[in-house]
């Protein structure tokens, strides 16, 4: 390496020196994610065994050519025996190539045994690009890999990112660096674009954070605790999400899945909502059901507000029969979209109660799922099955004209019509 006369920053040389086999480093914007990956493509190639090569991945073929290809021809110049700019591949001085593609064309990815890999502006690319093809051409020479990008929201790059943080697999390390680790960026330039550019615009940028709200549509300070009215009705409201796939999920997979969703609200007279809990999962058909059971039992609401559509006819015939099975009923209400995309739904029926104070969390349930999915909203990436649910209860809760506990003894004779 010094030979080539290579010089990395501290950050670049630390991941660099890293013997882990599958890297992570989320970063902002001029931090120096490219030379490292030049660097890196070019030192592995040359030591890649013969019959094997090593692959720099980013989201489409264009970007793949504009981020890299000079970079690595300047920093490899002594050691390229050639290079072909309509292929986009190198060749180095012991044979060795280094392909520099897009992950617009996967099938271009290919076919080829791989000693390392480089994916680039990891947020930007599709999983299937490394789950179905680059990690497979690594397997044979159990090649290793360097994922690197600045957050976009909350999607695959960050479930790496995650898996490499929290230390259960040996082969997985993450790091996390902002523009200000390169020494080369003026601090004054950073504090400059900190002034002019949005809070969205420099979390995401400069500091490289996942975690970095939608639109501000839901604000923090907004939100508020409480014990529960003595005064109110109960309302369930339940958005479904697939059932059949979730067992053949890989667990890494599983965390993009959406989850089933149970909004547990009593409602006061005068509307205001008190969120007594919201249950969610990713259970199989029989699970949810007996999920949805349970709250009927333990709250006896007045009715309980089931999307309208294939899954709630696959999950009805169980909760039927569990519910006379128990003897516990409830009056099941249709959900619809009412003509409203999701987010509209969301923030027609929750930004203005949370605005106003007429939604209170029970304090005494654990809420951070929610508030994660509701402060982050609409973030790209991030679930927003909990929001969802509860805004169904719009639907459902309507005045009750019923003085005490006048309709407490009420069952309905037909548990699908309600009647």
């Amino acid at each position: 390496m010094s030979d080539l006369n290579f010089q990395l920053l501290p950050w670049q040389q630390e991941v660099f020196n890293d013997p882990t086999r599958f890297k992570v480093v989320a970063a902002g914007r001029r931090c120096g994610k490219s030379r490292l990956a030049a660097t890196t493509l070019i030192i592995e190639a040359l030591r890649c065994p013969p019959g094997s090569a090593v692959l720099y991945v980013a989201p489409t073929n264009g970007q793949a050519r504009q981020i890299i290809w000079n970079v690595l021809l300047e920093l490899g110049k002594e050691v390229i025996a050639g290079s072909h700019v309509n292929n986009q591949d190198i060749t180095m001085v012991n044979g060795a190539v280094i392909y520099v593609r897009g992950a617009d064309r996967p099938d271009t990815l290919r076919g080829v045994s791989l000693t390392y890999a480089v994916l680039d502006e990891v947020a930007d690319i599709k999983p299937e690009a490394w789950e179905q093809v680059i990690r497979a051409s690594l397997s044979d020479k159990k090649g290793r890999a360097m994922f690197i990008g600045t957050p976009k929201g909350r999607n695959w790059f960050n479930d790496l990112y995650k898996l490499g943080q929290n230390g259960e697999d040996e082969d997985w390390k993450s790091w996390h660096f902002t523009t200000k680790d390169n020494p080369l960026i003026d601090p004054k330039e950073i504090e400059s674009a900190k002034k002019t550019l949005s809070t969205f615009a420099f979390k995401q940028e400069y500091m490289a954070s996942f975690d970095n709200a939608g639109s501000d549509i839901f604000k923090e300070d907004w939100v508020k605790y409480g014990e529960e009215p003595e005064y109110g009705s109960y309302f369930v409201a339940v958005d479904l999400a697939g059932f059949e796939e979730v067992a053949k999920q890989a667990a890494n997979s599983k965390k993009r899945l959406d989850e089933t969703a149970i909004a547990i609200v009593k409602v006061t007279d005068d509307g205001k909502w008190f969120i007594k809990d919201i249950h969610h999962g990713r259970w199989d058909i029989r699970e949810t059901a007996a999920k949805i059971l349970m709250a009927m039992r333990d709250y006896r609401p007045l009715s309980v507000g089931i999307e309208r559509g294939a899954l709630k006819n696959a999950v009805l015939p169980y909760l039927s029969d569990l519910m006379r099975k128990n003897n516990v009923y409830s009056h099941i209400v249709d959900l619809t979209h009412g003509n409203r995309k999701k987010a509209d739904r969301i923030i027609w029926s929750l930004q203005g109660r949370f605005e106003h104070g007429r939604i209170v969390l029970n304090q005494e349930s654990d809420f951070e799922t929610f508030l994660d999915q509701l402060l982050m909203f609409p973030a790209q990436g991030v679930h927003d099955d909990l929001p969802d649910a509860l805004s169904y209860i719009d639907q459902l809760a309507v005045t009750s004209y019923f003085e005490g506990d006048a309709d407490d003894d009420w069952e309905p004779i037909d548990v699908i019509s309600g009647v």
